[in-house]
């Protein structure tokens, strides 16, 4: 529990710092830059992985962001993600098992100045995960069938988001909530006791957005970071209400340098239960290092 306080804490006070700073009005930003701030940063990892996940080739996440209206003078904004994230294993073959395919529509409301350089938006977020396999959960010997066995959920996410601006360093600063929500009649029976159903989310990010407004020869490197927690309240796996096991947290560093046009260079730390749909009972404890893209929009 004091581990869940301190990182909690961690976030509250790089809140109430950039919260401090002082704002420049003349600059605004509107709901489609945040919609690709808290945008799922599509990326490929190098065969480099410290920790206890199983050996890769790579692990890739395509995740585009298709707006389906961007009004200017409107306070919502809706977009479309057909998500996808992969693992080539060191096998022979190489296969790459049981992707998660992860389609969602999401929804932004900006609340007061839907242009200010600060901002609170409302969002909803209505998701599918599942691994397109159809056999059986089990194996005969009652382990979870990580190879070909069926899983599905759907889920409800909402939350808000208070964003800044800062017209100096063009950097965004942000700080997200949310509760995940996977009711039982939207998931498999089989998850049902060992996958939680509510999540609450908190993530911290810093990012800048000057990159695409100067010219290749005036552009600077930038860097970025997010750090966000997991705490998963329901009964599940029979732990604890206060089990450090419930607390799921990453933290990613993104360097973009000034001669990569697209893409940049990644470094993530990740300690939780496993995101990869059927592998989701798996604790994992991993350094990884990549190459990732900021925006993918269409």
């Amino acid at each position: 529990m004091r581990k869940v306080l301190f990182l909690l804490l961690i976030i509250g006070v790089f809140q109430n710092i950039h919260s401090q700073q002082v704002e420049d009005s003349s600059i605004s930003f509107d709901l489609n830059t945040i919609a690709q701030l808290h945008q799922e940063n599509s990326y490929i990892t190098f065969p480099l992985d410290v920790g206890n996940l199983a050996d890769l080739w790579f692990e890739g996440n395509v995740s585009p962001i298709f707006t389906i209206r961007n009004n200017k003078k409107s306070r919502l904004l809706t977009v479309l993600t057909p998500q996808v994230v992969f693992r080539m294993y060191q096998e022979s073959s190489f296969p790459v098992r049981t992707p998660s395919y992860i389609p969602q529509l999401k929804v932004y409301y900006v609340t007061g100045n839907k242009q200010g350089n600060h901002n609170i938006s409302l969002f909803a977020r209505l998701a599918h995960h599942s691994n397109g396999q159809e056999n059986d959960f089990y194996n005969k010997d009652g382990s979870i069938n990580t190879h070909s066995g069926n899983f599905s959920t759907n889920f409800l996410e909402l939350g808000l988001i208070d964003t800044h601006f800062w017209s100096r360093t063009r950097n965004a600063q942000y700080f997200k909530s949310s509760l995940e929500i996977h009711p039982k009649a939207w998931m498999e029976d089989e998850l049902v006791g060992q996958y939680s159903r509510v999540r609450w989310h908190n993530q911290f990010g810093v990012n800048n957005l000057g990159w695409d407004l100067k010219p290749i020869k005036n552009r600077l490197a930038s860097i970025s970071l997010k750090i966000k927690t997991t705490w998963m309240f329901d009964n599940f796996n029979g732990f604890t209400t206060f089990d450090i096991k419930r607390l799921n947290f990453a933290a990613t560093v993104f360097y973009h340098p000034s001669f990569l046009e697209d893409v940049g260079f990644f470094a993530k730390f990740y300690h939780g239960f496993d995101y990869y749909n059927i592998y989701f009972n798996e604790r994992i404890d991993v350094l990884r290092f990549g190459l990732m893209i900021e925006t993918l929009k269409f």
